[in-house]
């Protein structure tokens, strides 16, 4: 089978590397990249020895399917204007600003019968892929996602910049239960829009999923927890690694047991690799036709859907 030929259209702070990993990804070929900063799509091009389309039909023109890494608000836009070319798509998250803008991408995905994938990363993350065996039920779920401030991503609130991450990842692990009751709060600091957000989150299965984003923290954090009925995971998803709590079942009666005596301590592991480079790389498989891991347009639009009623129950609030 032929090398897909694919082009990455926005080469600013995260689809430079895009074009990094799909410079030597299996079964692709790099055939270039646009930006509107020609200066700097030149740089990203010639560092990664391909092209740099200065208008961005003559990459179309050349590729079978693009990656999408510009501005949120301009997603849809350039989004469907790709898929208009009958080219396969993968879009960085979210998937756009509103649910018209996502139904417009996955409407015109299915007519041109071509893919539409989003890029919620997290779902390949070394941690998740190393809990993935035995996870089972999740019924509580607890996450903390803090970042230093940068201008970059202010274009919108912290919901769609962070928050968005940990709640595909939530409705991914629930398995589809739906939302049924959405509580939160949330101020902006440093930005027009929202910087720190907390929502409560109540699903149709009983589960619930307690959740925090903020950008304006001293430090990166991203953690996440999982209780099942048998046990708990402590994910610490920036540094691909976690921990299993599992219930003994020879675990001693009473209330004043110790917690060493009640759970055995599981460390969790999977082979490291780049969480963006696996993504990548199976939206190209995907792509060529085989049966691998991917975020839909579909799955794209529910995370979409939480993070705006998120955003609805702050205001209403």
């Amino acid at each position: 089978m032929q090398p897909l030929p694919v082009g990455v259209i926005g080469v600013g702070a995260l689809g430079r590397h895009h074009a990094r990993h799909l410079a030597g990804a299996e079964g692709a070929k790099l055939v270039g990249v646009h930006d509107i900063d020609h200066a700097r799509g030149a740089a990203v091009a010639e560092a990664n020895g391909t092209r740099f389309f200065p208008d961005v039909d003559s990459l179309l023109s050349k590729v079978e399917a693009v990656t999408i890494a510009v501005p949120t608000p301009v997603h849809a836009d350039v989004g469907l204007y790709a898929l208009g070319w009958g080219r396969s798509v993968l879009m960085e998250k979210p998937l756009a600003t509103s649910l018209a803008e996502a139904d417009a991408l996955i409407d015109c995905a299915a007519r041109r019968g071509v893919a539409l994938h989003v890029g919620h990363v997290e779902r390949f993350n070394r941690a998740v892929r190393a809990a993935r065996p035995v996870l089972g039920e999740v019924r509580y779920f607890e996450s903390t996602r803090l970042a230093p401030f940068q201008p970059r991503g202010t274009d919108v609130a912290v919901l769609l910049d962070l928050m968005i991450h940990d709640l595909d990842l939530v409705l991914h692990l629930s398995r589809g239960s739906p939302a049924t009751e959405v509580r939160a709060s949330g101020v902006a600091v440093l930005s027009p829009h929202l910087d720190i957000a907390n929502a409560r989150v109540e699903f149709a299965n009983g589960a619930v999923a307690n959740i925090t984003a903020s950008r304006v923290a001293r430090e990166r954090v991203r953690r996440l927890r999982l209780f099942q009925q048998n046990g708990y995971f402590s994910l610490d998803l920036a540094a691909g690694t976690g921990v299993f709590l599992r219930l003994k079942d020879d675990r001693p009666n009473g209330a004043a047991i110790t917690l060493e005596e009640a759970v055995e301590v599981i460390p969790l592991d999977a082979p490291e690799r780049d969480a963006l480079g696996d993504e990548l790389a199976s939206f190209v498989r995907s792509v060529r036709g085989e049966p691998v891991p991917v975020v839909t347009g579909v799955e794209g639009r529910a995370a979409l859907a939480l993070a705006l009623e998120v955003g609805a129950a702050i205001k209403g609030a």
